[in-house]
């Protein structure tokens, strides 16, 4: 799959403070790609590099195969985290200022416009003032006006900031549904539960540094331990010292409408998923058996933590 936007080894400082440190990654064309790590990390530093709001110390940018220049500005379609609206302007003459802004004109201004706010069934706040709005309500107006160019590339900071779970669900729709007619998604959170859901890719960077990157499927298969949760309906009260004599076990607690003997077993490397199932068999009634895949939270923690 080709690549939307790559950053080479780019390192940004300020005066004795390292922001970024020779970061490299390579967003993936049609791909949501989630920017993760904790704060202070060097996500934002990143992102406004991206956008061209500060540059590089070293290290190059390139979109759709092209050095970084100050015209891609309109291939670019950026929500900070923190927002940018002017509180004492009117709706719809901000959002149809900010739109000529991205090079588009009036009349086509307001013909999207007009499709954007039946979609969200905003029309009656056109002439009200951002200051009028809640959180949630000028969130939506600052999306809009986010997605209005039809950029390549989306970036968005904690797009779900300010929406109940409602709402939410919204605009990860039409995230879902930008990414479906080609865009391409950079997706900064800290909900991990929203990573699951919408990223392809994922780069984890900590302490200026990337410490992870890679498609989320991956990922996910190199951090997995060969563990299966499993759930029993014993033969024999001295199931649990056999199986232990054997594997690895430790409880595990999952819900069950049965009286089960719920554990968790891991298997040395070599073994496979089927031995076990097979022995099990042999034993006892096997009424739950999943394998037991780390989830992005888990691997965020774990890599965080291996290099402390």
């Amino acid at each position: 799959m080709a690549n939307l936007l790559e950053v080479q080894h780019v390192s940004k400082r300020f005066g004795t403070f390292t922001a970024l440190q020779d970061v490299s990654i390579q967003v993936p064309k049609g791909s949501i790609f989630g920017l993760l790590g904790p704060n202070g990390a060097g996500k934002t530093t990143l992102i406004r590099i991206v956008n061209q709001i500060t540059l590089p110390d070293e290290g190059s940018v390139s979109l759709d195969g092209h050095a970084l220049q100050a015209h891609h500005i309109k291939d670019i379609g950026y929500l900070p985290e923190e927002r940018g609206l002017y509180k004492s302007m009117k709706v719809g003459e901000q959002a149809l200022y900010l739109a000529q802004l991205k090079g588009l004109s009036k009349k086509e201004a307001k013909e999207r416009l007009r499709y954007w706010f039946d979609k969200f069934d905003i029309t009656h706040w056109w002439d009200k003032k951002i200051q009028e709005l809640s959180k949630g309500m000028a969130q939506k107006v600052q999306f809009i006006v986010t997605v209005l160019h039809r950029p390549k590339l989306l970036i968005f900071d904690e797009p779900f900031s300010g929406f109940d779970p409602i709402n939410a669900n919204v605009i990860k729709d039409e995230i879902l549904q930008l990414r479906d007619e080609g865009a391409t998604v950079i997706f900064s959170t800290h909900r991990m539960e929203s990573v699951e859901e919408l990223c392809d890719h994922i780069a984890l960077i900590n302490k200026s540094q990337k410490i992870l990157e890679g498609k989320v499927s991956e990922i996910k298969r190199q951090y997995k331990s060969n563990t299966f949760e499993v759930g029993l309906l014993e033969a024999n009260n001295g199931l649990l010292d056999t199986l232990k004599d054997k594997f690895q076990v430790s409880s595990a607690d999952f819900k069950t409408i049965d009286d089960q003997l719920k554990l968790k077993i891991t298997l040395d490397k070599e073994a496979s998923s089927n031995d076990l199932l097979s022995y099990l068999s042999d034993k006892a009634q096997v009424l739950r058996f999943n394998e037991v895949i780390p989830s992005v939270n888990e691997i965020f923690i774990k890599t965080i933590t291996e290099n402390e």
